[in-house]
């Protein structure tokens, strides 16, 4: 595993079925900027070279890849009571999977290009950057606006926390490489420090080894020089946050 948003994905689930029914796991640290990910080991457990990957020794030595397959699976295979997950004739079950999808094919491409084009692309270029950070900060309005009278992101009334939370939860907590301001959400904001008051959410977002921010940390002067950078793209092309 590795601190990366999808990382924490498996890593969160794992700690809160160990917490819920006992679930025993080990892991293993990836170095990514080592490429460890891409030895033929790994690839033998995930073919595209990514992390997550788990391997379940309980059932044959089943490779399961991608964050959210893996959400599915264990809590398919390992969440009988269905505390984290909904039951396959719950409709529930299905605003799950919307969620989920939306996460997949929106926050995290838009979220992980703009974490690139901020922090890590050799060429800062002021296009790449408003237009990235923009279309992150427009999906967490959109998050924000489902969490409005809400405390988790689908369930019965207020909802319950559940992997559609889990899906997310990583990602969000990654928004300081992004220079976006949780604070912008304050929906959003009041469920993230609900989600990691959970002593299960602690542990995971600890493997293998704690974050050195989180976007309720006060930004350092890098990342304030980050935000200048953001903000002068942004008035560059004429941007300006609306929520949805």
């Amino acid at each position: 595993m590795a601190r990366t948003p999808n990382g924490y994905k498996a890593s969160i689930i794992l700690e809160e079925l160990k917490e819920a029914y006992g679930l025993q796991y080990t892991w293993q640290s990836i170095d990514i900027s080592k490429n460890i990910q891409k030895e033929p080991w790994f690839i033998a457990v995930n073919p595209n070279g990514r992390i997550p990957a788990i391997v379940d020794h309980d059932n044959n030595g089943l490779n399961v890849f991608e964050g959210n397959a893996i959400l599915s699976y264990l809590t398919r295979r390992y969440d009988p009571e269905h505390r984290f997950s909904f039951a396959l004739d719950d409709d529930d079950y299905t605003r799950a999977e919307s969620w989920i999808g939306w996460q997949h094919g929106g926050v995290g491409p838009m979220q992980g290009q703009a974490n690139h084009f901020v922090r890590y692309a050799k060429e800062k270029i002021p296009y790449g950057i408003q237009r990235y950070v923009g279309e992150a900060e427009r999906l967490y309005g959109v998050l924000d606006t489902q969490l409005k009278d809400r405390d988790f992101v689908v369930g019965p009334g207020r909802g319950k926390f559940s992997i559609a939370d889990i899906s997310l939860l990583g990602w969000t907590h990654n928004l300081p490489n992004s220079t976006i301001s949780i604070d912008q959400f304050p929906n959003v904001k009041a469920w993230y420090q609900r989600c990691v008051d959970r002593p299960g959410v602690q542990r995971g977002l600890a493997v293998p080894a704690k974050a050195r921010t989180t976007p309720l940390d006060e930004p350092n002067q890098a990342d304030r020089d980050l935000k200048a950078l953001v903000d002068e793209a942004k008035k560059q092309y004429g941007y300006k946050y609306t929520s949805p």
